[in-house]
C-alpha cells in the first residue's frame, strides 16, 4: 500500500464537514466547478489534485498550505512526520495500522479503557497514560494503542484491533476501520481512467 495514499486517507478521515467546505472554497480557482461538485470527501479532492499534478509525494506545498489555512495543526504534524520519513519507512502492515489508529483515536471516546484492557494493556499502564495526558482523550487512546503495538510487535495487526473493537461492542468503529482499509486499497488500484469516471469529469472545450 502506497504510504502517501495512506497519509491522504488518514488526513481525509480527520476532516470535518466544515473543513471540507473550506477546502473546496480554497481550491475554487484551481479546480473546476464541475469537479468540485463531485467532491464528497477530502480523499475525492486529493485525488483530483493528484490527477492535475497539483499534488504528489515530493510536492506537498499545496497540501501544507491548505491544512495551515484550516488551522489543523494536528494534521500538519502528520504531514511533518511523513516528510521526516516516519511513514515512508514504515512497512505496509504498519502503514495500515496508522490509518486504523487515527480512526480509533477519532471515534472511540470514553470507551478507551475497555479497549485498552481488551488489548491486554495493564492497569498500571492505563493509570500512567491518564496521568501523562490528563486533558487529551485522543492522546490517551493513541498512547494505549502504541503500548499494545510495542508489546505485540509483529503480531499487532488491523485484524486483531478490529476483533478487540467488536469484543468491546464498538462495532461502528470496527466498521470504519475495515472500510478505510478497503477504500485505501481501491484508491491505490484505481486507474486514471476509472478515477476520471468516478471522482472527476473531463472538461469539454
Amino acid at each position: 500500500m502506497d504510504p502517501f495514499l495512506v497519509l491522504l486517507h488518514s488526513l481525509s478521515g480527520s476532516l470535518s464537514g466544515n473543513d471540507l467546505m473550506e477546502l473546496k472554497f480554497l481550491c475554487r480557482e484551481r479546480v473546476s466547478k464541475r469537479k468540485l461538485e463531485r467532491v464528497q470527501s477530502g480523499l475525492d479532492l486529493f485525488t483530483v489534485l493528484l490527477e492535475q499534478n497539483d499534488l504528489e509525494r515530493g510536492r506537498t506545498g499545496l497540501l501544507r498550505e491548505l491544512l495551515a489555512s484550516l488551522r489543523r495543526h494536528d494534521l500538519l504534524q502528520r504531514l511533518d512526520d511523513f516528510e521526516a520519513g516516519t511513514a515512508t519507512a514504515a512497512p505496509p502492515g504498519e502503514a495500515d495500522l496508522q490509518v486504523a489508529f487515527d480512526i480509533v483515536c477519532d471515534n472511540v471516546g470514553r470507551d478507551w479503557k475497555a479497549l485498552a484492557r481488551e488489548l491486554k494493556v495493564s492497569e498500571a499502564k492505563i493509570d500512567g497514560i491518564e496521568e501523562k495526558y490528563p486533558r487529551s482523550l485522543s492522546e490517551r487512546i493513541r498512547e494505549s494503542l502504541k503500548v499494545w503495538k510495542n508489546a505485540e510487535k509483529k503480531n499487532a495487526s488491523v485484524a486483531r484491533l478490529v476483533k478487540a473493537l467488536r469484543t468491546c461492542r464498538l462495532n461502528l468503529v470496527a466498521d470504519l476501520v475495515e472500510e478505510a482499509q478497503e477504500s485505501v486499497s481501491k484508491s491505490e488500484d484505481m486507474s486514471p481512467v476509472l478515477r476520471d469516471s468516478t471522482v472527476s469529469s473531463s472538461e469539454t472545450p
